[in-house]
């Protein structure tokens, strides 16, 4: 049984008006037509709502019951219906976003005001979380979208680049290395190292950059580049983190520096799910940052 949200709204009026007319005229239907709806609806419930008169129209004690319910399920339909709209006027609603600390922290402020200025009324609820955990946000549905270097496999996933990142070394500014204005990979074997926990992808490219044979000098492993930041500060260790990370680095008061013939580049950008469809807020923040897309 489906009554309709018109024949709800049509019993409501009867029920607050003294006649059929009445009804009718507030509703901009003909008599006849209000008769058919509440027939119908007294039809598809199973016995009469109102008791009629000619003078007036009355409720049964089955349309008193009923009454209040009614006023309760319309009003619930005119605010969710107003809600959706509201949505997609993108006059409220939220988004959420996922995005690597290195990203958060340099370029995603600058995103973010920009659609700020356009979209005041959308709520940002942003999830500061390491590259793996980014990718998972967006794939199970946590995170409408991901901020993040180019995952390994793209499947069920779009990807749109927004610049290379190339890697770095970084030393406390006491180090000897920290005078010279570039380093060697052999160089940086020679060193206590600093690395991100072993399966991250940001370790795995590490580990990439050690010719055969050799092998890093791990003197400490963290999940958080913000710790390898701190571990380096107090000279316990040198790192190879993304340039991403070249302003928070330096404001500690370490020393970054270039390395020589790194083939350690990586792209970083944004991803999505690309089965299903993002919201209204999140295909506005996604068409922005594709406008602004360096490559």
């Amino acid at each position: 049984m489906a009554i309709s949200y018109r024949n709800m709204l049509a019993f409501i009026q009867v029920a607050d008006s003294a006649t059929f007319a009445e009804a009718a005229e507030k509703l901009h239907l003909t008599q006849p037509a209000l008769s058919s709806a509440i027939k119908k609806m007294e039809s598809q419930l199973g016995g009469k709502l109102f008791s009629r008169t000619t003078r007036r129209v009355q409720l049964t004690p089955e349309g008193c019951a009923l009454l209040p319910a009614a006023r309760r399920l319309v009003g619930e339909w005119d605010e969710t219906f107003e809600d959706m709209q509201n949505l997609f006027a993108m006059q409220q609603g939220k988004l959420t976003i996922a995005a690597m600390p290195s990203f958060a922290e340099s370029y995603l402020p600058g995103y973010l005001k920009q659609y700020r200025n356009h979209w005041p009324n959308i709520r940002l609820r942003i999830l500061d979380i390491v590259m793996e955990q980014v990718i998972d946000s967006v794939l199970n549905g946590k995170a409408e979208i991901g901020f993040t270097f180019e995952p390994e496999s793209l499947d069920g996933l779009d990807f749109i680049p927004f610049f290379e990142d190339r890697f770095m070394a970084v030393f406390a500014s006491e180090h000897p290395y920290a005078l010279q204005t570039k380093i060697s990979v052999e160089e940086l074997l020679k060193c206590p190292f600093i690395a991100m926990n072993r399966g991250s992808a940001v370790r795995g490219w590490t580990d990439s950059l050690v010719p055969e044979g050799w092998f890093l000098n791990i003197v400490a492993e963290t999940g958080q580049l913000s710790s390898v930041r701190q571990f380096i500060a107090q000279d316990i260790g040198v790192s190879v983190v993304p340039q991403l990370c070249r302003e928070q680095m330096e404001s500690q008061g370490l020393i970054c520096l270039p390395i020589d013939g790194n083939p350690l580049v990586k792209r970083v950008g944004m991803v999505k799910a690309s089965r299903g469809s993002i919201s209204v807020a999140g295909q506005a923040l996604w068409e922005q940052c594709m406008a602004n897309s360096a490559v």
